[in-house]
């Protein structure tokens, strides 16, 4: 487990340099152009071992799963991050229903083109995510039209929107959504259902917009309004012969936001400009440390997109719990990677089998190693250093007090007496404590 944390904490920080999709040669590089943390922790053939391997489920039960669900190499681990999101976080007021787009061109049955999209061909996922501090609360993967079964869910925009808002169903929140999620029925469905009201664009076609909202010419930037007992209905026309609808169980009056001066937006469209960018934001913040690489396999992908939203929320829960704490999220992650790290790095430190130099880096980042001081043996009696190749036969006088081997003055760390006694008296309160 040490080493597997290991190597997601160098998959965070190739995402901190904007080296993801770098090649690894690179980053494994001796030649000072490497990033030394990558050498430290463990080889490159280690980590691309790792890596290569990662699987999210039991092989020898797949087949048989697959056969009613299409995610089921990556659906456990799925399921239990997003239980996790929505165990650690309450959300504030606004939250945003969109669709994210999970980068991917290898063979998947539920693969997608969505041309609006910077990547264009991915994985579809739906996302609830709060306006305000763009935390990833629920998430959806779009898995097409799957077999008949446990997993077979509809995919129609009113059933997604139903299964998104159940975290904060009955909590009188608001949700901002799209013109492709937006119903008369599914905002009624969700106002007496799960008492949430909700704010989004129509499109024109939409049988339950009047003809009167849609025909004739009106003036530039003038709004009209309709009104029922919990819904209101706003046409804005921006600019000539092109109109916008809204629906909004929020508003439910004429207001003016006097801020867009000669544009006169209704406050309507105001709130949803101020709302309607949650999960675009998620898109942006990714894009800044991605740690997603190239890969043939969509569960590994996936797994990738997984690491890069937990960074995001993480910040955002380390925000409201200290205020006071003004660190940008690059020192964030950066502390994140290291965390990880730091575990496998103390317990490279004793292996003998690295080299000098590596030996001494380590000992430089993980510090005090609490490494007894050496003594000198039986005057005149020097005997091979027990690191050092036997072809070099280096001879020294100097024992290790732990071990009682011979070692030469390069493999060693020095560490006063002091400092030693009070490490051993630790360990000894700390064992008797057990």
């Amino acid at each position: 487990m040490i080493e597997l944390r290991a190597t997601i904490g160098l998959i965070f920080l190739a995402g901190l340099y904007k080296s993801a999709r770098q090649n690894l040669q690179d980053l494994w590089s001796n030649d000072g152009t490497g990033i030394a943390f990558f050498s430290m922790t463990m080889s490159l053939r280690r980590f691309s071992f790792i890596v290569n391997h990662l699987r999210f489920d039991d092989a020898n039960s797949r087949e048989e799963r697959l056969a009613q669900d299409r995610l089921a190499p990556f659906r456990k681990l799925f399921v239990d991050f997003v239980a996790n999101c929505q165990l650690h976080y309450t959300p504030f007021e606004n939250l945003t229903i969109d669709e994210e787009l999970v980068a991917f061109r290898g063979r998947c049955k539920f693969r997608q083109y969505l041309p609006s999209k910077p990547a264009k061909y991915g994985i579809k996922i739906f996302a609830l995510v709060d306006a305000s501090t763009y935390y990833s609360l629920n998430l959806e993967i779009y898995a097409g039209d799957k077999p008949q079964g446990d997993y077979k869910v509809s995919n129609k925009p009113h059933d997604v929107v139903d299964r998104l808002v159940t975290p904060i169903s009955r909590s009188g929140r608001n949700v901002t959504m799209d013109n492709w999620f937006t119903s008369h029925p599914t905002y009624e469905y969700l106002l007496n259902h799960h008492k949430l009201t909700a704010v989004g664009t129509m499109k024109s076609n939409k049988t339950c917009i009047p003809e009167k909202f849609k025909a004739g010419k009106r003036e530039e930037n003038s709004s009209m309004f309709g009104f029922q007992q919990d819904l209101t209905l706003v046409s804005y026309v921006p600019k000539p012969r092109k109109n916008v609808f809204l629906l909004s169980s929020l508003h439910h009056q004429m207001e003016i936001d006097e801020a867009t001066g000669a544009k006169q937006k209704s406050e309507i469209i105001s709130f949803y400009n101020r709302t309607k960018s949650g999960v675009d934001n998620v898109d942006k913040l990714i894009r800044s440390y991605d740690v997603s690489r190239n890969s043939r396999r969509w569960p590994l992908t996936l797994f990738f997109w997984m690491l890069n939203t937990a960074a995001i929320n993480g910040k955002v829960i380390q925000i409201l719990n200290i205020p006071e704490d003004k660190s940008y999220r690059r020192s964030f992650i950066k502390g994140l990677a290291l965390a990880l790290l730091e575990p496998h790095l103390q317990s490279r430190k004793s292996n003998i089998r690295l080299s000098t130099d590596l030996r001494k880096r380590i000992a430089e980042r993980t510090g005090d190693q609490g490494c007894p001081p050496l003594k000198k043996s039986t005057p005149g009696i020097k005997r091979r250093c027990h690191v050092c190749p036997a072809k070099k036969d280096r001879k020294t006088q100097y024992i290790c007090e732990t071990c009682r081997c011979h070692i030469c003055l390069d493999h060693s760390i020095f560490q006063c007496a002091k400092c030693y006694q009070t490490k051993a008296l630790q360990s000894v309160n700390a064992s008797d404590e057990d």
